[in-house]
């Protein structure tokens, strides 16, 4: 007698899933990351969302969009790949074990997740942030990172290695608040909506869980992003602390520490559903049968 075929959407995923899928969402994504980047370092100049990308594409083509991606994509395999894997690894222990895992947890066990993947993808953040905005820079100024591993290569030569570890602290406070935002409200989300008997294990409702999580994690994040990509970028010495940034930041108003809150926003909500689409696809499709 033939055996039923497995319900791919009763599989689990495995632990390197997660950055595959973050990576995936980068590529799509990028474009929004770089402008958001832009808008967030100018100082003075006000410039829209269109207007940036307008420039952008002037100064260096279409591909200029696309500044800083094999960071970016670098980024994503140490940062989202150790939350996503501390998360789920935990989370399916808990499971197997017949273990209840309420909210609380989650939340709690989300923010170690993005602690320890902000610390590891701070080297790589950072040459991010300086490949995408170095086509601001005139050119005899421009790092030209020729990629990402020439830019950590070139940041830990060039300035020590301690100094591709520069907004660690700030990089992994908002991973913390980011897989709060994506992570354990994704799950808590998907289980609720399920529960309801409206929803199935589905593009769907991963369409809808995501969007929502992303929506979270925006408002979570926004502060600590902007003041994270100021520190990065400025020269050496230009901020002593994390408080100095927030205080020159806030000399503008509150409202600083939103600047570039629509392209952050337009950035973060589809990366967080791209990445969630791409993980559960992954997951249905090459996922371990939790049977055997």
């Amino acid at each position: 007698m033939a055996q039923a075929p497995v319900d791919k959407r009763k599989r689990i995923g495995r632990w390197y899933f997660g950055g595959l899928a973050s990576a995936g969402a980068a590529c799509c994504t990028h474009p929004l990351d770089l402008l958001k980047v832009h808008l967030q370092t100018q100082q003075k100049e006000k410039v829209t969302l269109l207007q940036m990308g307008i420039r952008v594409v002037k100064s260096d083509g279409i591909l200029g969009l696309y500044n800083g991606l094999s960071a970016s994509i670098l980024r994503q395999l140490t940062y989202s790949m150790t939350r996503f894997a501390v998360y789920e690894t935990v989370k399916k222990r808990i499971v197997a074990d017949g273990g209840q895992f309420p909210f609380y947890q989650k939340v709690l066990l989300a923010g170690i997740s993005g602690a320890m993947g902000g610390f590891v993808g701070t080297p790589a953040d950072m040459v991010n942030v300086r490949m995408q905005n170095d086509v601001k820079l005139p050119k005899n100024q421009r790092r030209n990172y020729k990629h990402a591993i020439d830019g950590v290569y070139r940041i830990v030569k060039e300035e020590g290695p301690i100094k591709s570890f520069s907004g660690a602290t700030m990089a992994s406070s908002r991973a913390v608040l980011v897989t709060i935002g994506q992570l354990a409200c994704y799950d808590q989300i998907k289980i609720g909506m399920l529960k309801t008997g409206f929803f199935q294990d589905n593009i769907v409702l991963h369409l809808t869980c995501s969007t929502l999580a992303g929506t979270i994690a925006t408002f979570l994040t926004m502060p600590l992003d902007v003041m994270k990509t100021r520190m990065m970028n400025a020269p050496p010495g230009t901020y002593s602390s994390i408080m100095a940034c927030a205080v020159d930041i806030a000399k503008n108003g509150p409202m600083g520490f939103f600047k570039g809150f629509v392209p952050a926003f337009v950035r973060l909500g589809p990366h967080t559903v791209f990445t969630f689409i791409f993980f559960e696809q992954i997951r249905q499709n090459f996922g371990d049968d939790p049977k055997s």
